[in-house]
């Protein structure tokens, strides 16, 4: 990668005073940044060009010894005298992407891939390094380097997790930006928290509710005829059952049935199938749309081992009720946890942080902007509003984890957060120094 900088910096030296513009200029600011290697990408509309950057992290921030890694992330340059909208992804990130903020902004934007994720991962790495301290620090260095060639405001922004990066990234660093914009983010504050089994208990209608747990029930009763089915259907797919077996991933997917489908709204209640008159195929295959076993695979857990180990450890996140189905669950017991720990270490969730941060959210976290879904399961445990900061909630009636976007809102709704976000930013570019 160093040859990637060096290369680019012999193109500029040789290049054509014409070809020496924004992009030119750009490259040689980035080339001057400690730890910082890049290479171009494809540039997207409206922008002058893009790079994805690789830099480097400690391993531990407060103490170097720990060793290195690369971080990665995206630049979309649009100026030198736009604002810049830092996205914080929650997860890993293999290509860039655009969010609906940096259009809105006519901002620059910079998506950057969470540690422990993708490639952003340490050669040998040690899971106590995954922690929000850390995760945050990583993009506060980013901040202060990147701030060396943007200097008009940054907004923070994410997406579910992303979200939740956002609000920690703010309580740790709350200078960093002038506004954060989370979107359907939750903050759990439990390992299993209740709120969400409140929600999947109230949302909707009666009748819809109860179509949902008629489904469940004639899929466990079905069982003997539904586990060949689902087998056949693993051995097609190329999926892998060694973390749990199949019996125990099919018994976790009808319990997730009803999470997911109000998350991400994959089914409406007309499209529930009647589970009692109904073939059992319409029926697993309803349930296979809105759930299915994907999320109990092999795979799966290898590629969100370092998202559980962050629910388990500090982040929370939710279990499973079971009283409705006493006598029908054969593999699984109790009050399962929906976080599969990596190498199934134990849950050992420590509740200070996620509680210092709600704290925090409720009477210091001024300048955020809360967008939620509201039949997305993940609404349930939302930042509350609170009259005590200034900021911004918004509930979109009938939207979901997938759909409650800026650009989903009523006009009245949209203009509203723009124009307070965008005073938030020239209150702090004014008071820059």
């Amino acid at each position: 990668m160093l040859t990637i900088r060096r290369s680019l910096y012999l193109l500029l030296l040789l290049a054509p005073a014409w070809l020496q513009a924004q992009p030119a200029a750009l490259e040689m600011k980035l080339f001057n940044l400690p730890d910082v290697i890049f290479k171009q990408i494809e540039t997207p509309d409206g922008f002058a060009a893009a790079y994805e950057l690789h830099i480097r992290q400690p391993i531990d921030h407060e103490d170097a010894s720990r060793g290195y890694f690369y971080q990665r992330a995206y630049l979309s340059h649009r100026s030198f005298d736009a604002p810049m909208v830092m996205a914080t992804e929650g997860y890993h990130r293999p290509s860039n992407r655009l969010y609906e903020l940096t259009g809105y902004l006519d901002a620059n934007q910079l998506d950057v891939e969470h540690r422990y994720f993708g490639t952003s991962i340490p050669d040998n790495p040690d899971h106590q390094y995954l922690n929000l301290r850390q995760a945050t620090a990583d993009l506060h260095r980013i901040r202060e380097l990147l701030g060396q060639i943007y200097a008009q405001p940054w907004v923070s922004t994410g997406i579910s997790k992303g979200g939740q990066t956002t609000i920690f990234y703010r309580y740790f660093y709350p200078d960093d930006v002038a506004a954060s914009v989370p979107y359907v983010a939750p903050l759990n504050l439990e390992i299993k928290d209740k709120r969400i089994y409140a929600f999947l208990d109230t949302i909707g209608s009666d009748a819809c509710r109860e179509a949902i747990r008629e489904v469940q029930f004639r899929l466990l009763k079905d069982r003997e005829e539904v586990l060949p089915r689902l087998k056949w259907y693993a051995e097609g797919a190329n999926y892998q059952f060694t973390y749990l077996s199949l019996e125990q991933a099919f018994e976790y997917g009808v319990l997730e049935y009803p999470f997911s489908f109000w998350q991400v709204g994959a089914a409406t209640c007309a499209e529930i199938p009647d589970a009692e008159t109904a073939p059992l195929d319409d029926v697993l295959e309803h349930f296979m749309t809105v759930t299915g076993l994907s999320l109990f695979t092999d795979e799966s857990m290898t590629a969100y081992a370092s998202h559980y180990w962050q629910a388990g450890t500090e982040m929370g996140y939710y279990g499973y009720e079971t009283d409705d189905f006493q006598g029908l669950l054969k593999a699984l017991s109790g009050e399962p946890s929906a976080v599969f720990m990596p190498g199934k270490a134990p849950l050992t969730f420590e509740p200070g942080l996620v509680k210092k941060v709600y704290d925090w959210t409720q009477t210091r976290a001024n300048q955020m902007i809360y967008i939620n879904g509201g039949i997305d399961t993940w609404s349930a445990t939302g930042v509350p509003p609170s009259g005590k900061v200034d900021a911004l909630w918004f509930v979109m009636p009938g939207k979901d984890h997938t759909n409650a976007r800026i650009k989903n809102m009523n006009e009245a709704d949209r203009e509203r957060l723009l124009k307070t976000l965008r005073k938030w930013m020239d209150e702090k570019g004014e008071n820059r120094p």
